[in-house]
């Protein structure tokens, strides 16, 4: 019987349950660490970016940096602006490549001004259904974020109006199809995940890209399923 065995028979088996806790040994000392997607919702509603509230897991932080340097692209449009903190990451992403600007859609002005006088953003303030497409006019290579009301029906009306925006290569990233196993799938009628579902049967240009939804584990992110890419 090995060390791993005898010390999985001594201690409770849930400590070992995938995603829940992680078990140490540092010398003789026991350390519990718990990485719950309970707590990480928790602590990814108080997430800010320099100083500004910017609600997105760190796991995607990573990913959309990656995403971002790679395409580079010439529009990026974020659909949920919340208090600007999301916008002001992507615009200071696209100052490092020397590429791109933001156009970021919600229905209510934020009040910040550091995202509010970045030269890299464009706010639009009537909501993703009154958004005008011909302001992507001119733009080559377009990146779509869609971080609205997440209900199934705000999530399916945004992504058919701006899916043919994407351009081939790039993404339509659809956010927080976490909601499912957050237990809240039913208060958003299905939420992100159905809407993608639905979306991908009828719409054979997008893919679900397994590298980025499990960059960090099996959909180890809270776009559940949500990186779609445009193949053609």
């Amino acid at each position: 019987m090995n060390l791993i065995t005898i010390i999985k028979k001594s201690i409770p088996k849930s400590l070992f349950e995938p995603g829940k806790r992680i078990f140490h040994f540092f010398s003789d000392k026991k350390i519990y660490t718990n990485f719950n997607v309970r707590t990480i919702y928790m602590g990814h509603q108080k997430t800010t970016y320099r100083g500004i509230k910017a609600i997105k897991c760190p796991f995607d932080y990573v990913i959309y940096q990656m995403i971002i340097s790679e395409l580079k692209p010439d529009l990026v449009i974020e659909i949920g602006t919340h208090s600007g903190g999301g916008a002001l990451y992507l615009a200071d992403l696209l100052t490092v490549i020397g590429n791109g600007v933001v156009h970021t859609i919600d229905i209510a002005p934020i009040s910040d001004n550091l995202p509010a006088s970045h030269p890299r953003i464009k706010f639009f303030t009537k909501g993703w259904e009154g958004y005008d497409l011909k302001e992507t006019e001119g733009f080559c290579k377009i990146l779509v974020i869609e971080d609205g009301a997440h209900t199934y029906e705000h999530s399916i009306g945004a992504i058919k109006k701006f899916s043919p925006l994407v351009s081939v290569g790039s993404y339509l990233i659809v956010e927080d199809g976490i909601l499912d196993e957050l237990g809240m799938k039913k208060s958003y009628n299905g939420g992100p995940v159905r809407a993608i579902e639905e979306f991908l049967k009828i719409n054979k240009d997008f893919v679900i890209d397994r590298e980025r939804c499990d960059f960090f584990g099996k959909n180890a992110t809270f776009n559940v399923n949500g990186y779609l890419k445009r193949i053609k």
